[in-house]
């Protein structure tokens, strides 16, 4: 590695703010108020009506450049390709709802119909997600469990158990879209930067064991009711035990058959993919072996097997959406709607930056929102995409939404004229369709240890939100591990590494103290830095540290020397004023002061004007003169690192810097953000004692400033002053 070694000279003025304010004048703009903001928002002229309909219709930016010639194939292969992988996980993931799998279908085509307008991704495929419809299947089997009555509402009434569960689902993603279209009108796309990766791992992983342990039923042939709430995990694998030797041989073997198989292909495809046109479409080649096997079998009767059984032809009327649901289900609907907006919008990143293009994250709330909002209308459940489905559409062709314009257009097919094929195939099979599928997911638990070894809070929120989403369930799980992440953040503004600053000898750069052997450190002169804002919740923090690193409390000092002082001016009083040095130690000796003052007067400026010496508080006082000597006389505190000030941390601020310089501590401040200095100002930070010449652009500014004042101070070292900034 060649190290550049080039140098620089720059020769100017040692400026503090004040100084450089004089030289260089500064623009004061004017900032808009909040109605300015308003009016702004609400003006409307042909441009911005332009710009708005481009906005809430990405389909007609693409749509104009679209290059027919050379995308058109690559759409429609992408999208016969990715309808297919659509297909089966859309009956695959229906079961993870609680719903009959020809919904699967439903939420494959829906959709996708309104995200092929409104959606600013050009890869992204739309359709389930298997951690939503788990998610989805948690409030169905809450409201209309398996066995016992279903929850008490008005709109159940004449439903079969099944039509009651597709009107919780379907009304549970009604209000998903809803919320998801009100934060994408209300601009508030943001909220998924509080969802790190770590987070959105871990909770992927805590939703992979879910889904594992929610499909054994189907792998094993098991009767196992539904269990949502804290602790299900554990009460469903308590449930599949207890009749695990009532495995259906048939159903386990057709299982562990299909994963071997589809696990070996899908790792063959990962291997040879540079060699083939498209992925090997697996799950699509298994589905029909299977469904023609159970057929000529007849697995159904004869084994005992559970099949799909009968499939829903064609499209059914659109319902609306039961308001009681929505008061069952608002705690559970609202994460619902940020994990898929999540997903979906880090998986749409991810391509855009692929294949330069920009998306819009508050657009893709609103194209979710109305795609959500849509299906449910006709009884759909929760659409997001899949990592899975939207690698198949784009590495085998697939350049905008035509792609998945076609690939619902396959769904739609299978529904309306092939869906009775589909009636023979087991329920096992897309038991182990799913399970197979969750390889990426299950293999997260390998980022633990890269977490440990890197970042030991990262790891404890991927295992914070891990196991909170395992026992409790993800909607208290995603909870959990916000507030497990939130606490780390907090946790390091509030406890930050501060640390004493040195210089690096022949430069201007100062570093820890700790990490460098050649330093510099002028006698009498600190440098104290704090790599965080300050707020209320640190100024306390932030104070203790730096006593720590001056060695002494201010405050403490100034009491005892007022106390000193108080004797002092007493014994002179008893001697008229008219006393030697001799005579002055002579009283200290034999003299007590038994006077009382309290806390607040002791803590005021020592007022030496009615001595007739100058005080030397670092010379040698009497024994029983208790007060410490001082050898600081230069504090420099390095704000680059600190992005804001709180009111309350104002108020500490100004006493701590207070308390220094009533002990004749010079204090600096060095690197203020201009907005802070603003701020002080208008807050009435300055006085008497705390002055604007105490701030400086840079710290070499202040060494210098320091160095020249202090002349007299002898320093070991290289001299600082022959340095040129």
């Amino acid at each position: 590695m060649v190290t550049l070694r080039k140098q620089y000279v720059v020769d100017r003025p040692v400026y503090s703010e004040d100084s450089f304010a004089e030289d260089h004048e500064k623009i004061y703009r004017l900032h808009k108020t909040s109605l300015d903001h308003v009016k702004q928002y609400l003006t409307c002229d042909s441009k911005r009506a332009k710009n708005a309909v481009l906005s809430f219709l990405p389909i007609i930016g693409w749509m104009r450049t679209y290059r027919v010639k050379e995308w058109l194939l690559g759409d429609v292969l992408s999208g016969v390709s990715t309808g297919l992988v659509a297909i089966m996980q859309g009956l695959a993931f229906s079961l993870l709802a609680s719903l009959p799998p020809s919904y699967g279908l439903f939420t494959a085509f829906f959709p996708m119909l309104t995200y092929f307008f409104l959606g600013t991704s050009r890869h992204i495929s739309v359709g389930s997600f298997p951690v939503l419809s788990l998610m989805v299947g948690a409030v169905v089997t809450r409201l209309v469990p398996d066995e016992g009555p279903p929850a008490n509402i008005t709109e159940f009434e004449g439903l079969t158990h099944d039509q009651q569960r597709v009107l919780v689902a379907s009304s549970v993603t009604f209000l998903m879209g809803i919320f998801q279209l009100a934060m994408g009108v209300l601009q508030v796309g943001f909220i998924v930067v509080y969802l790190s990766d770590t987070l959105v791992s871990g909770f992927t992983t805590a939703a992979a064991i879910h889904i594992l342990v929610s499909q054994l039923k189907f792998v094993l042939g098991l009767t196992v009711p539904g269990i949502s709430g804290p602790l299900s995990i554990i009460y469903t694998l308590e449930k599949i035990f207890v009749q695990i030797t009532s495995t259906n041989i048939c159903d386990l073997v057709m299982s562990i058959v299909i994963m071997l198989v589809v696990f070996i292909a899908k790792e063959l495809s990962d291997k040879y993919k540079a060699k083939l046109p498209v992925p090997i479409p697996i799950e699509v080649i298994v589905t029909i072996i299977a469904c023609g096997v159970s057929y000529g079998f007849n697995f159904e009767k004869i084994y005992d097997v559970d099949v799909i059984g009968k499939m829903v032809s064609g499209y059914e009327t659109p319902i609306a959406p039961s308001v009681e649901v929505f008061q069952e289900s608002v705690v559970e609907a609202f994460p619902v709607a940020i994990v898929g907006f999540a997903v979906a919008y880090s998986v749409a990143k991810v391509y855009s930056i692929k294949h330069d293009y920009t998306i819009d994250g508050n657009q893709e709330l609103i194209a979710f929102g109305v795609s959500n909002i849509f299906g449910a209308s006709f009884k759909s459940f929760a659409a997001s995409t899949a990592l899975s489905r939207t690698a198949v559409q784009e590495s085998s062709g697939g350049k905008t939404q035509i792609a998945g314009l076609i690939s619902a257009l396959m769904a739609m097919i299978v529904t309306v004229a092939l869906g009775f094929l589909l009636e023979p195939l087991p329920r096992s099979v897309l038991g182990a369709l799913v399970i197979v599928n969750l390889k990426g997911m299950l293999m997260q638990f390998t980022e633990i240890l890269y977490l440990w070894r890197r970042d030991k809070t990262e790891c404890v929120v991927w295992v914070g939100t891990c196991l909170g989403s395992i026992l409790l369930g993800l909607d208290l799980g995603l909870a959990v591990g916000l507030g497990v992440e939130l606490l780390t953040v907090v946790f390091r503004t509030q406890f930050p590494r501060c640390s004493i600053l040195a210089n690096i000898q022949g430069t201007d750069l100062y570093k820890d103290r700790k990490d460098y052997l050649h330093i510099f450190e002028p006698k009498g002169v600190k440098i104290f830095r704090i790599p965080s804002p300050i707020f209320f919740a640190n100024i306390e923090f932030f104070r203790d540290k730096l006593l720590e690193a001056v060695g002494f409390n201010p405050l403490r000092v100034l009491r005892k020397r007022n106390k000193a002082v108080r004797k002092i001016k007493k014994l002179l009083k008893e001697q008229g004023g008219d006393i030697t040095e001799k005579g002055m130690m002579d009283l200290f000796s034999r003299t007590t002061d038994g006077s009382y003052m309290n806390k607040e007067e002791l803590a005021q400026p020592t007022d030496l004007k009615d001595l007739p010496f100058r005080m030397n508080w670092n010379a040698e006082l009497p024994a029983n003169v208790s007060v410490p000597r001082v050898d600081l006389h230069s504090l420099i505190l390095d704000f680059s690192a600190v992005s804001f000030l709180d009111i309350s941390a104002m108020k500490g601020l100004k006493m701590t810097l207070k308390e220094f310089v009533r002990v004749d501590v010079d204090v600096y401040i060095v690197s203020c953000d201009a907005y802070i200095l603003e701020k002080l100002h208008s807050c009435m930070f300055f006085d008497d004692e705390i002055l604007t010449s105490m701030f400086f652009p840079t710290l070499h500014d202040a060494m210098l400033h320091v160095l020249e004042k202090h002349k007299g101070h002898k320093s070991e070292g290289y001299v600082l002053e022959n340095t040129k900034v």
